[in-house]
Parts: C-alpha cells; sequence; structure tokens
C-alpha cells in the first residue's frame, strides 16, 4: 500500500508543478505547445488509474501486480514520448500520415486509454465508448441516420490520437486549463475543514427554525455541493449530520434523505463552482465562464427556493420544530473560527466575475486557502494530511482524465465520420421542425444517458449530437447547454437509479426506493426549470433588466404556489382542506397556477407574460376561494354538531 501511495504521490505533485508551468502560473518563460501540455498532462495522470484501480475495477487495497506497473510505465512512456516528438507530430500531419511506429503506439495507447475508462467510470461507460470509438470503421455498414463513409483503423487511430478533436479535444483541453484548478480547490476545502464550517454555520443560522435541520441540508449541502461538484461526495459529507438531526426533531428517514439528495443535487448547479461540466461548457460553447455563472444563478435559487418553501410547509402540516439553541453553535463562533473559508470564497467570486480569470482563480484561492489553514491550530495539516490530500486530487484527476479522454473518442468518431452535422439535421427532421418535441427528446435523452454515464459525459455527447439541433430551431445556446445540464442530474434523485438518494438512505437507514420517490417529489421543480428557462432566456438573466426582474418574480410567485399545491399548505396562508375530494381540486388548481406563473411568456410559448400571469392568478384565487368555502363548511358543521 505504501508504494502504491508513494508512487501515485509523485506522480501527482509532478501533474501539479506540470499544471502550474503549463498554465503560466509560476512563470511565463516556458510555454509549450498545447498538444504538448495536454500529452504530458496525459502521461502523469493515466498511470495513477492504474496503480490505484485493480483490474476488476475497485481501489486498490494491496500491492500493484507485476502487470499493472507495466501498464502504467507503457501509460506514462507513450504519450512522453509524444509530447517530445510534437512539433514532427504537426510539421508532418501525424493526423494521417503517421509513421509505422508511432501507428503502433497510437494502437497501444487507444487500448490503455479504454481499460483506464473501465477500471476508472465502470463496464457500461466503457462499453459505450469502445463501440462509438470504432464507428468510423464499421459506420459503412449500418443503416439509416447511422450510415457514413468509413474510415480505415489507421487514420481512425492517428484521428483519436494526435488529431486536436478526439482525446486532445474540448473536454481535454476544457479539463486541463479550467476543470483541474476548482478540482483542486475543491479537494483543498475538504481537507481544510470548510464541509464542518459550511454545516456548523448553517446549524447556527437556522438550526432553531421550524423544521430546522431539513433546512440546515439545504444550506450547507447547497454551499458545499457548489465548491465539491459531486453529489456523492456532498451527501456523504453534509448528510452524516444533517440526515441524524432530521430523523431526531421528527422527519421520517425516507423525507430525511430525500431532502439531502436533492440539496446535495441542486448543489452542483449553483454557482459560483457548480462541477467539471460548467467549465467544460464554457469552454464548449466558447464563452467566458463568468457568462455561465451569471445565467445559472437564477434556475438555481428557485430550485433551492422551491426545496426551501417544501420543507416549510411540511414541518409546519406535521408540526416539526428546530432543536434547542442550547445545542447549536453560535454564529460568532463558528464565523471566528471559519472566517477564512468566507474570504477565501470571496475572493474566488472576485476574480471570476470582476478580474475575469477562469484559470488561475481556484490556484490563488487554494494556495491562499492552506496557507491560512497552517496558521489554524484546529485544521493545520501534518505530513500525513498532506499526503492523503495529494492523493485525493491525483486520484481524482487520474479518473476524470481518464473519462474525458475516453468522451473524447466518441466526440472524435462523430467528428470523422461527419456525423456531427448530419445527425443534428436528422433529429430536426424527425422532430418535423417542433420545437417543444425536441426539448422533449433532448430531455429524455438526457436522463437515460445520466442513468448510465457520468453528466459530464452524457453532457458532452448531447452537446455534439442534440444540441446544434436546438439551437438551429432558434433556442439560446447558453439555455440549450444548461438545459442539457439539468436533466442530466435529474438521474441522481429519480428512480430507478437516483444515485444521490440511495446514497442519503444508506444514511438515513431508509428504503432506498422510497428515499428516492420521495426525493423526487421534492425536487420537482428541477423537472420544470429547464422548460421555463430554454423557452425564455430571460430567466437566464439573457435579456433586458426589466424582462429578467419580471420573469424572475413571476417564476418565484409561481414556485411558491407549486410548492403550496404539491404540500397543501402555503407560507402565510395556510393549510389546505383535509376533505379528500376537495383536497385533490385545490392542490391541482394550485399546481396549474403555479406553472402559469413560472412559465416565461414569449414567442416560442405562443403567450404572452401578462396572460399567463392573468391565467394563473386566476387560477390560485379560486383555489384559495374554493379552500375558504370548504373551511366555513366544515367549521359550520362541526359547531352545528354534525
Amino acid at each position: 500500500m505504501t508504494v502504491i501511495i508513494s508512487g501515485a504521490a509523485v506522480l501527482s505533485c509532478f501533474a501539479a508543478a506540470w499544471i502550474m508551468f503549463g498554465l503560466g502560473h509560476v512563470t511565463g518563460l516556458f510555454v509549450p505547445l498545447e498538444t504538448q501540455y495536454l500529452y504530458v498532462l496525459i502521461a502523469l495522470l493515466l498511470p495513477v488509474v492504474f496503480l490505484c484501480h485493480s483490474a476488476s475495477g475497485n481501489a486498490r487495497v494491496n500491492g500493484v501486480p507485476s502487470y499493472d506497473w507495466l501498464l502504467a510505465l507503457v501509460a506514462f512512456a507513450i504519450p512522453f514520448s509524444f509530447a517530445l516528438s510534437a512539433d514532427t507530430m504537426l510539421v508532418e500531419g501525424w493526423e494521417y500520415a503517421a509513421p509505422d511506429y508511432a501507428r503502433w503506439m497510437s494502437y497501444v495507447f487507444w487500448a490503455l486509454i479504454l481499460e483506464a475508462l473501465r477500471r476508472s467510470a465502470g463496464f457500461a461507460i466503457f462499453a459505450i465508448c469502445l463501440i462509438f470509438s470504432f464507428y468510423p470503421v464499421y459506420s459503412e455498414a449500418l443503416p439509416g441516420i447511422l450510415r457514413a463513409q468509413s474510415t480505415d483503423l489507421a487514420t481512425t487511430a492517428g484521428f483519436h490520437i494526435f488529431g486536436s478533436e478526439s482525446i486532445l479535444g474540448v473536454p481535454m483541453s476544457a479539463f486541463a486549463t479550467l476543470v483541474i484548478g476548482f478540482l483542486i480547490f475543491g479537494v483543498a476545502l475538504q481537507y481544510t475543514g470548510g464541509g464542518a464550517f459550511f454545516l456548523n454555520l448553517a446549524f447556527a443560522l437556522l438550526g432553531t427554525k421550524r423544521g430546522g435541520p431539513a433546512k440546515v441540508a439545504i444550506f450547507s449541502s447547497g454551499l458545499m455541493g457548489s465548491m465539491s461538484g459531486s453529489v456523492i461526495t456532498n451527501v456523504l459529507t453534509t448528510g452524516v449530520m444533517s440526515i441524524p438531526a432530521m430523523k431526531r426533531v421528527g422527519f421520517s428517514g425516507r423525507y430525511a434523505g430525500g431532502v439531502e439528495a436533492c440539496a446535495s443535487t441542486g448543489g452542483v448547479l449553483m454557482p459560483p463552482v457548480m462541477g467539471a461540466t460548467a467549465f467544460i461548457m464554457a469552454t464548449f460553447i466558447e464563452v467566458p465562464y463568468s457568462e455561465i455563472v451569471i445565467a445559472a444563478a437564477i434556475p438555481s435559487i428557485l430550485y433551492y427556493a422551491a426545496l426551501f418553501l417544501q420543507i416549510d410547509a411540511y414541518a409546519a402540516r406535521n408540526g416539526i420544530q428546530g432543536l434547542p439553541r442550547g445545542e447549536l453553535p453560535k454564529v460568532r463562533d463558528v464565523i471566528r473560527d471559519g472566517w477564512y473559508f468566507i474570504f477565501v470564497l470571496t475572493l474566488l467570486v472576485f476574480m471570476l466575475l470582476y478580474l475575469q480569470r477562469e484559470a488561475q482563480a481556484p490556484f490563488y484561492a487554494t494556495a491562499l486557502l492552506i496557507g491560512i489553514n497552517q496558521i489554524s491550530k484546529q485544521h493545520r495539516w501534518n505530513a500525513q494530511k498532506l499526503l492523503e490530500f495529494v492523493m485525493a486530487v491525483g486520484k481524482m484527476l487520474a479518473d476524470l482524465a481518464a473519462l474525458l479522454a475516453g468522451v473524447g473518442l466518441i466526440i472524435g468518431a462523430l467528428t470523422l465520420s461527419g456525423k456531427v452535422g448530419s445527425i443534428a439535421y436528422e433529429l430536426v427532421k424527425l422532430a418535423g421542425d417542433n420545437v417543444f418535441v425536441l426539448l422533449l427528446m433532448g430531455a429524455l435523452t438526457s436522463f437515460v444517458l445520466g442513468m448510465g454515464m457520468t453528466v459530464t459525459a452524457a453532457y458532452l455527447f448531447l452537446a455534439v449530437t442534440l444540441a446544434p439541433a436546438l439551437t438551429s430551431s432558434g433556442l439560446d445556446k447558453v439555455a440549450v447547454h444548461l438545459f442539457m445540464l439539468y436533466w442530466g442530474m435529474v438521474s441522481f434523485i429519480t428512480p430507478p437509479v437516483s444515485l444521490g438518494a440511495f446514497a442519503a438512505a444508506s444514511i438515513a437507514k431508509s428504503n432506498p426506493m422510497k428515499t428516492g420517490l420521495e426525493a423526487m417529489r421534492l425536487g420537482s421543480i428541477i423537472y420544470f426549470l429547464p422548460f421555463f428557462f430554454v423557452l425564455n432566456p430571460a430567466l437566464i438573466a439573457r435579456g433586458s433588466w426589466g424582462e429578467v426582474a419580471l420573469v424572475t418574480a413571476t417564476a418565484f410567485g409561481g414556485i411558491v404556489a407549486i410548492a403550496g399545491g404539491l404540500q397543501g399548505y402555503l407560507p402565510g396562508y395556510g393549510r389546505v382542506t383535509n376533505h379528500p375530494m376537495v383536497s385533490i381540486v385545490i392542490r391541482c388548481a394550485l399546481l396549474i397556477g403555479g406553472v402559469a406563473l413560472a412559465l416565461p411568456g414569449g414567442e416560442l410559448t405562443g403567450l404572452s407574460h401578462s396572460t399567463l400571469l392573468l391565467g394563473g392568478v386566476a387560477s390560485i384565487v379560486a383555489a384559495l376561494g374554493l379552500n375558504s368555502m370548504q373551511l366555513r363548511s366544515s367549521l359550520a358543521a362541526k359547531r352545528d354538531g354534525v
């Protein structure tokens, strides 16, 4: 085990140093070619997969067998030799005319990438990437929309390994220039006690409120999830404290698990970090990352508002109170012990949005965080902690590098075969130029792919195949790509997969499927939000300030009504009648009115803001009027002794 840690740690340290030099953070004297930079990075990270994962794909706990040392050595040697030949590669055009020895090395490297992908990401995505990577070779034998002119194996391998649109394409380029820094920052935040700080701050602020522990889960998971970018990590980090606290005050195990799963899922959609996919999105559609942050802000706030309102309504209906003040930390003490987390986060946001330094911001924030942490007696690292941090960073970067190289093979195969443009055309033709049919196809495909692939992989596949069809139909480009990201996240809270809910259920000791169904109901707004903002981009702050304000205000009002319809309780009004038949009618009317309010008006919906507003208000007023009549009738019946 010591050999594994030492080998992986050394490679991870070299990878971090190469990133700093390659991106010019340490010195501007050395600026490698982009292909050279990417090859060396792959050479340093890919061997870590073979050292840390056994042939079965499990995390290695024993020594490394000789064949894995050999694979790790070859995984380092081949891309490193390509980096040394980067100039020659460009001049001689190895992408289409590589020398014989390089061609044979490309075959071996192709196989190594697929094997690393199988070990780190699982068999399902390995099988998908394997089949698609060979697609140009057998495409002529396929029927219909899949048919394309075939390419020989040597040309396909050259395009994959030496070209700039496959393993060295957008996924790997975004990873190497933007994603890495934020991943390192997220790990540093966890290892310096950031998770405990956000959780304690949430308990101090919200722990005594009605249904307090559930509101704590929303606040802490939203903050921590935004930094870590991982749903499962978020559940396991904050859920171990929030879920038992929720159960203690009266929430059922499945409800507590559902709350944590929804809160952790939303964290990945919450600026400023949002996980790896958002950075790849910015690179793919060629917009500043700050633009993605601004666009994602309003939908993520609306999502958490809906979750908060539903929890408050549930607690009110069931008389669930908060925790005693004496058991909770004080806000003053929490901020005194962890003020630097707020300071570092502020620096990160300032550099992202004001200075527009997306690539450099996380490195400065990480350096400041670790520096201040070493001054703090409570969280100061020793040599063992430092080694654990380096190992965690190295393993995370290696696994993601293998994943993105594998997804790059899919993109490269579709590009080489010329199917990127034709698939978009065929999809538009299949939908009959109907935008709503295209959106439904996109939502369903994103959900299905999200069950079998990581969100990043599913997004990239759809960004190449489906996004052009949607944008060519007149939809906003940023809105379309956020739409696919949101629907890719849905699988984390939707049975039968619902990995986030299953992870929370293991902590809550509840039935995983029931927990998934509870999470699906609580997070139901996530199924509507993407349609709202893709039909009118004003909801992602792409429009005049007046229109953005109007759409946001009506959307918030709609979410209040939707939460009231789902939970049978409206804040400031009270509970909906318990009469079985009347209650269903009232709650459905609230849901319909809420959707009408939240749905933005515009050309694509065919209805104006004012029409939707009037219709929504009328439905809600009718529901509340019917509810008041039923309550008066019930009181009269009780008074008369009926």
